[in-house]
This record gives structure tokens, sequence and C-alpha cells, in this order.
């Protein structure tokens, strides 16, 4: 998938490893949803490349469906169509158990079922694409916060489900799965129930990679265009994961 001329929305583009991503991506006319709004970053991507469009509409991933799908009705009535969907939005605080489900998973699973209302090819969509941030947590817990793991397994789930579903919707995916990135996010969080308060600082003792260096392999991983891939993103490298089979139902 070339990156060029392409129309992306992109869930959560302005922090950490999603600004970095969109300063790499910004080849392509970007239509950036976050909870928080940040004038200078959108400026910063606006300077990189003058050439493209870039739009900025507040959205909380918590939002209902319904919610999610008028938001939608207005980008692509702007836009026509659009390419590429990336799922972005993420927390890392195991004291906010609902919030953490809320934000990594239920609200993955609702952007994406708002924008099925436009791409479903049972409905005359034209398909798409849809990148979904997870994490290698969802592989193996980070144990000492296991609602944040579980989030990010659920999500890894989702969207190996998504990638099987594309013959019938139309709408192919991938999971991108970042290491231990240096980012705000893992500076400092909380453990469930306490039971490792020094988990952040004992984390950061091991190798991580930068959100630059996170961010290149994202876009390589976009380029591959790869329906079903889940991908790992760690200590600088691309490197796709063979999912092993367990149990299979049949159907």
């Amino acid at each position: 998938m070339a990156i060029a001329n392409k129309n992306i929305i992109f869930v959560a583009g302005l922090g950490g490893i999603g600004l970095d991503t969109s300063r790499e991506i910004v080849k392509s006319n970007l239509v950036i949803l976050d909870r928080i709004d940040n004038p200078a970053a959108i400026a910063e991507l606006k300077a990189i490349n003058p050439k493209v469009t870039i739009t900025f509409y507040p959205y909380d991933v918590t939002v209902s469906v319904a919610e999610s799908t008028k938001l939608l009705k207005v980008i692509f009535d702007k836009l026509k169509t659009v390419d590429l969907l990336i799922n972005g939005a993420g927390i890392l605080d195991d004291y906010q158990i609902e919030r953490t489900i809320a934000v990594n998973f239920a609200g993955t699973v609702n952007t994406t079922t708002a924008i099925m209302a436009f791409w479903d090819k049972r409905k005359g969509g034209p398909g798409g694409v849809i990148a979904n941030i997870c994490s290698v947590t969802g592989f193996n817990a980070i144990y000492q916060v296991p609602v944040y793991s579980a989030s990010k397994a659920a999500a890894l789930s989702f969207t190996n489900s998504l990638a099987k579903l594309a013959p019938i919707t139309g709408v192919t995916a991938y999971s991108i799965n970042p290491g231990i990135t240096k980012t705000t996010l893992v500076h400092k969080f909380n453990s469930w129930l306490d039971v490792e308060p020094r988990v952040a600082e004992l984390l950061l003792e091991h190798p991580t990679q930068t959100s630059l260096q996170c961010a290149q392999n994202f876009v390589k991983a976009i380029e591959a265009n790869q329906n079903g891939a889940i991908w790992k993103l760690d200590l600088g490298r691309l490197e796709a994961i063979e999912w092993t089979k367990h149990w299979d139902s049949g159907i």
C-alpha cells in the first residue's frame, strides 16, 4: 500500500508513537481524531507537507457506536473515500480498570464497528483497511498490569477475527504490536492493586526503542498491507509473528 495520495483516519494520532507516525505518513491526507487538541502539532504536520490536507476532530473513543458513526459520516461526506483507519487510542493505568477496558478494547471495537457502515461490501461499500495498535503484552502479559495486558490481548484477538472476516466484509486488518517504547505512557504508571509500585522503573531498566523507530517500522507495516499480519515492533525491528493455533472452532 503506497502511502502517498491516500486518505487516512488516525485515531489518537497526536501523542507518543501516534505523533511520530503522523510525521512519517504526511504524504497522505490525514484526518486526526483525538481527545485532546494540539494545535502546535497540527501546525507542524501541515508544515511538513503543505500539499496534503490535515484535519482535526475532537473524539473520545469511549462514545457509542452511534456517536462514532455520526462523526465518520461528516468525514466521509467531505472526503468521499477513506483508505485506512488507524485505531491508536490507549492508556496504561491499572488503577483505572473500567476506562482501560473502554479505551484500549471497547473503543477499538466501537470505532471499527462504526466505519463498517461506510466500508462493508455487503452494504455496497468499497472495503477498506484497518491497522489496530495493540501491544506485545497481547502475546505475553506484563503481569503486574494485568488489566492493560488483557485489554491489549482482547484488541489483538478482535483484529485477528477482522482479518478472517475480510472475505465477507471486504475490510482487511492487521495489528501493530509495539514493544516497550520511550513515551510518556511508560514513564510512570500504576500496577493493579499496587502489586509492584516500581513497575515503570523496573520496565525501563530493560532495552527499549524510541517512538521514531517504532513509527518508521509502522510505516513499513502499512506499506506491506498484509491482511491478518501480526506485526511486532520491538527494539527498532519489525517482525511478523506467526500465531500458534491451539484450538479451532471448525466453522
